[in-house]
């Protein structure tokens, strides 16, 4: 199958991971005076599209300088290893935190396997492979590099994951946001415009680190944003405001659910019900319940990673 590709202004292509069903994560490709990186990878089973891309953008896969996954989910660098076994030139661009994960994945596999269960994970993922250690560049915070001549930074964004950077690529005036700026899928487009939602996948959502985070990337002034879950969004207040307040919402819900006898299912209806009026605001009720089963995995996920939340408050309480 030929990849699904949607291009951008300044050298940036979103190509489809096809990870779940189409539309649900990508990976952008960035090419520079001849030069190539990759940011994000989704799965095994992207790679075959992101190689294929390569080869229409008339790119040889010596041309690829770097592979730079936002952080080490797998859907967003489960693919890296393969992806560098096929691209002698690269270096892998990594948060700190993520290094060790990419070199040795024993652990991050077990949590993986640990959230889905093992077939889900051979389904989703393929096999992950490791990466030598000397082909990988530890992105500190404010780190640069450079594609050609044009300048890529790294800024450390907690909230989503502790292991997580967004880039921020002047040339575009944008951020590649992995997580950080939610989950904005496009069948949610309307002349109302985009809509979005917090992603609190396990285990290390961290809501002020995340507000923290946001207005950090503010400072930017950015005009776009290239999310994982999909696609470039231009609204960048309107959109700001919506995640916020979802960010705020998900932590009120789950500390209301703090004393609650089944309480990750409780969770999740009550972010079941907190997306509902949402959608509810912008879509006749034949959508809403569309749309409900379109984030039926988010919401299980947001509710598995908020009950570690709550867990840990417990703890320190």
């Amino acid at each position: 199958m030929d990849p699904i590709l949607v291009e951008y202004d300044a050298g940036i292509t979103c190509v489809d991971a096809m990870y779940v069903q189409p539309g649900h994560a990508c990976c952008y490709l960035m090419v520079e005076n001849g030069r190539a990186a990759f940011i994000d990878t989704g799965t095994g089973h992207s790679v075959p599209y992101l190689l294929e891309t390569i080869k229409l953008k008339n790119l040889n896969v010596e041309d690829v300088d770097y592979v730079i996954p936002t952080h080490v989910h797998l859907d967003h660098a489960g693919g890296a290893g393969l992806l560098m076994s096929k691209l002698p030139n690269a270096k892998l661009v990594i948060h700190p935190r993520g290094a060790p994960h990419m070199i040795d994945p024993e652990k991050l596999v077990a949590g993986t396997i640990a959230v889905y269960g093992e077939e889900k994970f051979k389904q989703y993922y393929g096999e992950i492979i490791p990466i030598e250690e000397q082909r990988v560049t530890v992105a500190e915070d404010e780190h640069e590099i450079q594609l050609a001549n044009r300048t890529l930074k790294f800024l450390d964004a907690p909230g989503h994951a502790r292991h997580h950077f967004c880039v921020y690529d002047k040339t575009s005036n944008g951020f590649f946001t992995g997580d950080t700026f939610g989950l904005s899928y496009k069948e949610l487009d309307n002349e109302d415009g985009a809509f979005i939602l917090p992603t609190t996948t396990p285990v290390q959502f961290e809501p002020d680190a995340w507000q923290n985070t946001l207005t950090r990337m503010l400072d930017y002034q950015p005009k776009n944003m290239y999310l994982t879950h999909f696609g470039c969004v231009t609204e960048i207040d309107r959109l700001t405001a919506q995640l916020r307040e979802g960010i705020d919402e998900y932590a009120n819900i789950a500390k209301s659910c703090m004393n609650s006898e089944n309480r990750e299912q409780k969770i999740k209806e009550k972010i079941t019900e907190n997306l509902k009026t949402k959608l509810r605001e912008r879509y006749p009720e034949n959508e809403v319940v569309t749309f409900i089963e379109l984030f039926k995995s988010d919401i299980d996920l947001n509710a598995a990673g908020l009950e570690v939340w709550v867990k840990r408050l417990d703890k320190v309480a």
